[in-house]
């Protein structure tokens, strides 16, 4: 049983919304799923997860959110190197700028990238919940 953790920071309830959806189709494709928020995940638990599903929204100028999930995504990133990730998240304006920035710095790292990542404006509609779950299977 592969485990995953499913990582995230949401200031609107958006991108905890999309997570939620990610943690269920893990969980329906068998693997056992760990959720956190940023604040609570670091590089030390990094090691005890086959794949990590990282999300967070598009901030000011198309970027991460600088107090809690930046930092803690950078502690990560000298680990990603051959790890099984995905990304999500959600954006308000902008057309997704942000998440190719994300993919090119993770794929730099090294990270194997398990599906396309999925972005929603705003909260998940039926799409982007059905989205989410698949990412969330993609995973598993």
């Amino acid at each position: 049983m592969s485990k995953v953790a499913v990582v995230y920071w949401s200031g609107t309830g958006n991108t905890e919304a999309m997570a939620n959806q990610v943690v269920e189709g893990a969980k329906n494709a068998g693997a056992e799923v760990s959720l956190f928020t940023a604040a609570e995940f670091s590089s030390e638990k990094m090691d005890a997860f086959d794949a990590v599903a990282f999300g967070c929204p598009s901030m000011g100028a198309e970027q991460l959110e600088e107090s809690e999930f930046e930092p803690m995504f950078t502690d990560c990133e000298a680990k990603l190197s051959g790890k099984k990730i995905a990304l999500f998240g959600s954006y308000g304006w902008g057309d997704g700028e942000w998440m190719r920035t994300w993919e090119e710095t993770c794929r730099g790292d090294g990270a194997v990238l398990a599906c396309e990542s999925v972005i929603c404006n705003d909260a998940p509609d039926a799409e982007g919940v059905a989205a989410c779950a698949a990412l969330g299977k993609a995973l598993a």
